[in-house]
């Protein structure tokens, strides 16, 4: 796999880990893995995922981010601002199989590296976003949020490695 194949795999697999991070922080230990849902019920996995529950749980982790960070009135704006560019825009509609199956190599190439630059175009947005709230932090909430945000994106690296969702091969 070339260099450049491997960063780009990099960068599109950050991408998802972002866009997902926010709802990954707010789960209480064991509440992905039970899969339970309300009342004990088991749910399917477009149930633990459905953008409903991914902006809630956003939205919970956003507010416990703002509450550690301590910001001052002059910081609330440039929140809100990042708060707003964060938040993830629609997923992109995944193309049908069977239409996707049809097209040569050359083409399902050309296709997925359109999709690969939409979600680096996505990337870079947020990392603008991200970059122009940080600069109005303190050094000290600079430190939280180092923290707050580290293990996002390593948490569920494995999981896309071998089958669906992590599943082995």
């Amino acid at each position: 796999m070339t260099t450049f194949r491997k960063r780009l795999l990099a960068a599109l697999l950050t991408v998802g880990l972002t866009a997902g991070s926010f709802a990954v922080y707010a789960e209480k230990p064991g509440q992905e893995a039970s899969g339970a849902g309300p009342a004990g019920t088991s749910a399917t996995g477009e149930q633990r995922h459905s953008p409903e529950r991914m902006r809630e749980r956003m939205e919970k982790r956003a507010a416990a981010l703002h509450d550690k960070l301590k910001l001052n009135a002059s910081q609330e704006a440039a929140w809100q601002t990042y708060i707003a560019r964060m938040k993830p825009a629609d997923r992109p509609q995944r193309p049908d199989r069977a239409e996707f199956d049809k097209l040569t190599a050359p083409e399902r190439m050309e296709k997925m590296l359109g999709m690969m630059k939409q979600a680096e175009q996505r990337m870079t947005e947020r990392l603008a976003a991200t970059k122009e709230f940080y600069a109005v932090l303190t050094p000290e909430q600079q430190k939280i949020f180092d923290e707050e945000t580290k293990h996002r994106h390593g948490r569920h690296h494995g999981r896309h490695h071998g089958g669906h969702h992590g599943e082995p091969r």
